[in-house]
């Protein structure tokens, strides 16, 4: 089963966002003395403009729909060197199998809320949630630099669904 937010297609991200990421790939790419290809290129762009946590299948669907002669290989490495660069998050949600990825720059900090019979994966953002993790953390002396935060439940459709 694929676990998507959504239907694993392009959409729109704000121009600016996809600027930032296009120059932190290229500032990575000279940094690690790495060549660009048309075929990698193809990958980043087609990633870059999703908005759904994706598999790896589901994007080399995708890029070869740009790109037909992209191999899965070539999907794989190079989002090993987006999550090394900073601009993919690699996610596993409970007992997957699979690697999910999502942008990682141009976006502000979320949870999710999974549903454990279809893989729906919904983000959310709460400040309340955010105050009240930094006062369980200060209570017990601790300061935080990260979390992941991932509930698990039934989604609606699943509840109505015989």
């Amino acid at each position: 089963m694929t676990r998507t937010s959504s239907k694993a297609t392009p959409a729109k991200r704000p121009a600016h966002a996809l600027e930032k990421a296009n120059a932190l790939w290229r500032a990575f790419l000279t940094s690690h003395g790495l060549n660009d290809s048309k075929t990698r290129e193809d990958v980043v762009a087609v990633f870059l403009g999703t908005t759904a946590h994706v598999d790896l299948q589901s994007l080399h669907a995708l890029v070869k729909k740009r790109h037909p002669g992209t191999g899965f290989a070539t999907v794989y490495r190079t989002m090993k060197l987006l999550e090394d660069a900073g601009l993919a998050h690699a996610r596993r949600f409970g007992d997957a199998r699979e690697t999910l990825y999502e942008v990682a720059v141009g976006r502000s900090h979320h949870d999710h809320l999974i549903c454990e019979h279809c893989g729906k994966i919904v983000e959310f953002v709460s400040p309340e949630v955010e105050r009240l993790q930094d006062q369980i953390a200060a209570k017990h002396g601790f300061v935080l630099g990260r979390h992941r935060h991932e509930l698990y439940g039934t989604c609606s459709e699943c509840r109505t669904s015989p």
